[in-house]
């Protein structure tokens, strides 16, 4: 018998599967909700879908021919990129974006940093976050599925709206190509089973965020609000796909529930807090980016482990704290914090110029919106309302400050009220209404709007803005496609459906807080 033993350096686990059987499971396994997207939106996800798989095998063969490395493309890593990268992007987006969206993942994110196993965040999301910084407007046009513009679900919630969960549960909603939830739960669940994907993973994910959205999503653990978060922005495909990727998780059991949990709880506060209801792709990221850290210091125990025992046998002590951090997070530490240094003395050097600046600029609306007025008294009505959102009806809306404006001769010019809406499509939108002392708005006039430019800073213009002029109602409806007939209807900035929103809530506030609050408006 041969007695000769094969030595070889670890690790020695070996697995009938290879690289490339798993990543064509994984294709198979995403086909059904590539399907139903291609069926419920049309030819164009198909072109999509095809541009985005064929810009990443075609960069990633180029790449391999240019570098005189072994054809890496044939392992099918490149077509789930693609795919996964089609997936999350709307139907509607221009086919040049998947193009330019699949040479980034490819190039940049995986082949300049070594190629497959090397890559230090997800490559397919982090094209998905480079095209929404890159190319914002062309990112985030949705449409319903009779071709009529509209909002997601998710961004139609995070407004107080209720929204149909059966359709995005079953991907007829509008929104990405890959919406299907039903789809991408039986292709995650057929991974699971076939232990190509980790339980710890996904589980912890949708875990920490359901709980995170139950304790600050605003209407507590009510099932449908909940199911609604789940089934929309990206969730169910982040838990289930982009989230276990071998490379970017972690190795250990422990480590992989407790980078779950900080996706899904990380997710859910960008959700409940952040400006971008779609930003669940960025909570990946970002916890892609912990992985070295939680793979170092969170570590199972092996079976019957004395810790204490080992250090007193090698007579060695635990080593200082400072010395088991590693350098380059000590690194990174250091110029965070004079980086944090810095910002801050410069804040601080700037403050009172920027609050002058801003007192300014407020007075400035204050005298666009009553022209006749010079001098402004505050009503203190409003101290009582300070940081807090006010009302139900109007999403995040928060009363500033309310002044009553008078004449040389100090006769009632009128009211004005500041309000901010922090529900703008790129932040908040603070808006001064001025009304006179029946109720009719003067005018309106922004002190803050950052909006897309030729969409959301259309708002600005006095086609859209200028219709609250001279009216007078409880208060307006929004018409997203226009043909306003009476006082109360406001026609919105096409393509601008977000901001427009928040602009009539913010005045409708503005109003509900005169008639309510201030107890204006009884004289005609």
């Amino acid at each position: 018998m041969n007695q000769t033993l094969n030595i070889s350096s670890g690790p020695h686990v070996r697995d009938r599967w290879t690289t490339r059987f798993i990543m064509y499971i994984v294709c198979l396994a995403l086909l059904p909700t590539a399907v139903i997207g291609v069926i419920v939106n049309g030819m164009q996800a198909l072109l999509i879908i095809l541009v985005s798989i064929g810009s990443a095998v075609g960069t990633e063969a180029l790449f391999d021919l240019l570098a005189k490395k072994p054809a890496t493309w044939k392992d099918g890593s490149a077509i789930v990129t693609g795919l996964m990268l089609a997936l999350t992007l709307s139907p509607n987006t221009p086919v040049w974006l998947p193009a330019i969206g699949s040479v980034f993942a490819i190039l940049v994110v995986k082949c300049l940093f070594g190629g497959l196993g090397k890559n230090f965040v997800n490559p397919a999301l982090a094209a998905r976050c480079f095209l929404l910084i890159s190319f914002p407007s062309s990112m985030t046009v949705y449409k319903l599925v009779d071709g009529v513009s509209g909002a997601t679900p998710i961004a139609e919630l995070a407004q107080g709206k209720a929204v149909n969960i059966t359709s995005m549960f079953l991907g007829t909603a509008p929104g990405v190509i890959g919406g299907s939830v039903i789809a991408i739960i039986a292709g995650g669940l057929i991974l699971w089973a076939m232990d190509i994907i980790h339980g710890q993973i996904w589980i912890s994910v949708l875990v920490g965020f359901t709980v995170f959205i139950g304790l600050f999503g605003g209407q507590g653990f009510d099932p449908k609000f909940l199911a609604a978060h789940l089934c929309g922005g990206g969730v169910m495909l982040g838990a289930f796909f982009m989230a276990t990727d071998y490379v970017t998780s972690p190795v250990s059991r422990l480590g992989q529930t407790v980078y779950g949990l900080f996706i899904g709880i990380l997710g859910a506060m960008f959700r409940c807090f952040g400006t971008a209801a779609d930003s669940f792709s960025y909570s990946i990221i970002i916890a892609n980016l912990f992985v070295p850290l939680i793979d170092r210091f969170v570590i199972s125990k092996p079976y019957a482990f004395r810790k204490r025992a080992i250090e007193i046998q090698r007579g060695i002590d635990k080593p200082p704290l400072f010395k088991r951090i590693p350098r380059p997070v000590i690194v990174l530490t250091a110029i965070a914090l004079l980086a944090g240094l810095a910002l801050s003395g410069v804040y601080m050097l700037t403050k009172d110029s920027i609050e002058q600046q801003m007192a300014e600029k407020k007075m400035q609306a204050y005298r666009t919106v009553l022209s006749g007025a010079e001098t402004f008294e505050k009503i203190e009505a409003v101290s009582a309302y300070e940081n807090q959102v006010y009302g139900t009806k109007f999403g995040r809306v928060f009363i500033n400050e309310a002044v009553v404006g008078k004449d040389g001769e100090g006769k009632l010019a009128g009211y004005a009220i500041s309000v901010t809406s922090s529900k703008g499509y790129d932040g908040n939108v603070t808006i001064s209404v001025g009304l006179t002392e029946a109720g009719k708005i003067t005018s309106v006039s922004f002190t803050e709007l950052h909006e897309t430019p030729g969409k959301g800073m259309l708002a600005a213009d006095d086609a859209f803005i200028g219709q609250f002029n001279g009216r007078k109602a409880e208060s307006f409806k929004l018409l997203k496609d226009g043909g306003s007939q009476t006082d109360d209807e406001i026609d919105g900035v096409s393509g601008a459906t977000v901001t427009s929103k928040a602009v009539v809530n913010a005045v409708n506030a503005a109003m509900d807080f005169y008639y309510n609050v201030m107890g204006g408006g009884r004289n005609e």
